[in-house]
C-alpha cells in the first residue's frame, strides 16, 4: 500500500510540473508591475513598453497591438477572459502584432498621451483598457477601448478588427501609413495649440448655452445625467456651481448640480461606511456602485463638494470633503 502511494504522489507532482512547463510566459514575467504579471501567463507574447519591443516591430515590420490597463478595471479583466487568454486571438496577435502591455497606473505619461490619441481618432471620451494600434515608427493607426472577442454590442469583434488590419498591412500598407500620417500631424497641431494656449475672455452666450445642454440631458428626478451606468461627471457638477456665482447665470444651473450632489451622497455611489465614492453606479438612481474607487474620480468630487460646501454653507457637503 505504501509502494502505490508513493508511486501516486510521484505521478501527481509529475504532472504537476508538466503542466507548469506547458503554461505560457511571456516577457510580462519580469516586469514590477503586479498588473503586467497578471498577464504573462497569457498566450499572448506580450512585451513591456520599451527599445526591444520597438525593434522588434520595425525589424519585422509588424504593426504594434498596445493595450493599457490597471489591476482593478474590470472591463481590463474581461476582455483578458475573452481575449488575451484565448489561443485563437493570440495565434493572430503573435503572428501579425507586436503586442505591447502598460499599466496605466505606472506609466501614466503614456496613458495620457494615448487618451488623447483616442479622443483625436474617435471623437469621444477614452477609458480602459485602451486599445491602440500604431505602426513600427509608433504613428497611431487605430484607437478603441474594451472591445469584445466577437461582434456584440454593435461593435465589430477583436477577432475579426486583427484579421481585417492585418490583410490590409498586407495588400495596402501605403494606407495605413497615410492615415497614421495624418493623426500625427493632427496631434502635433492640438500640442502646438496647447502650449500657445491663453486665458479666454468670459462669453455669456457660451454660458448659457453650456446650462442649456446640461438641462437636455438631465435626470430631474434622481439626479445626474442619461442612464445607466450613470457616472458622477464631477468636471460638469463644477462647471455648473462655478457659474452660478456670476452675475446673470441660470440659478437652474445650481440646482441641477445640488440635485445630484444629494441624490449621489444618499445613494449606493457613496461608500456609506468608509467614505469616499465609487467610480459609476450601474443603475440610473444612484443604489448599486460598480465597487471600484478611483483616486481621480475622487480627487475630482471633493472639489465639487468643496465648492458646494463654500455656496450654501451645507454642513453635509464639508462631512464629505472631510
Amino acid at each position: 500500500m505504501r509502494v502505490v502511494k508513493t508511486i501516486l504522489c510521484s505521478l501527481l507532482i509529475f504532472s504537476a510540473a508538466t503542466a507548469a512547463e506547458k503554461e505560457p510566459i511571456n516577457a510580462l514575467i519580469r516586469e514590477e508591475s503586479p498588473y503586467l504579471q497578471q498577464h504573462a501567463h497569457n498566450p499572448v507574447h506580450w512585451m513591456p513598453w520599451g527599445k526591444a519591443a520597438f525593434a522588434k516591430a520595425k525589424k519585422e515590420n509588424k504593426p504594434i497591438f498596445l493595450s493599457i490597463g490597471y489591476s482593478t478595471c474590470h472591463w481590463c479583466h474581461v476582455m483578458e477572459r475573452e481575449s488575451f487568454e484565448n489561443p485563437e486571438v493570440a495565434k493572430v496577435l503573435n503572428r501579425y502584432f507586436v503586442a505591447v502591455k502598460v499599466d496605466r497606473e505606472e506609466k501614466p505619461q503614456i496613458d495620457r498621451y494615448y487618451q488623447n490619441v483616442h479622443r483625436l481618432i474617435t471623437r469621444r471620451a477614452g477609458g480602459w483598457p485602451l486599445t491602440i494600434l500604431l505602426m513600427p515608427d509608433r504613428k497611431p493607426f487605430f484607437a478603441a477601448t474594451y472591445i469584445p472577442r466577437e461582434d456584440r454590442y454593435g461593435q465589430t469583434g477583436l477577432l475579426k478588427l486583427l484579421r481585417a488590419v492585418a490583410a490590409t498591412w498586407r495588400a495596402k500598407p501605403s494606407e495605413i501609413r497615410k492615415y497614421a500620417d495624418r493623426v500625427s500631424r493632427a496631434l502635433r497641431r492640438l500640442e502646438a495649440q496647447g502650449e500657445e494656449a491663453k486665458p479666454a475672455p468670459i462669453n455669456r452666450r457660451m454660458e448659457r448655452e453650456f446650462v442649456r445642454q446640461a438641462k437636455g440631458g438631465f435626470d430631474s428626478q434622481h439626479g445626474g445625467w442619461g442612464g445607466a451606468p450613470k457616472f458622477p461627471r464631477a468636471a460638469t457638477l463644477v462647471a455648473l456651481l462655478q457659474l452660478s456665482r456670476l452675475e446673470g447665470s441660470d440659478p437652474q444651473g445650481m440646482s441641477m448640480a445640488l440635485r445630484t450632489l444629494d441624490a449621489m451622497a444618499r445613494g449606493g455611489i457613496y461608500d456609506q461606511v468608509e467614505g469616499g465614492f465609487f467610480r459609476y453606479s450601474t443603475d440610473a438612481r444612484w443604489r448599486i456602485p460598480h465597487f471600484e474607487k478611483m483616486l481621480y474620480t475622487n480627487a475630482e468630487l471633493i472639489k465639487a463638494y468643496a465648492l458646494a460646501a463654500r455656496l450654501t454653507g451645507k454642513a453635509e457637503y464639508r462631512r464629505i470633503v472631510r
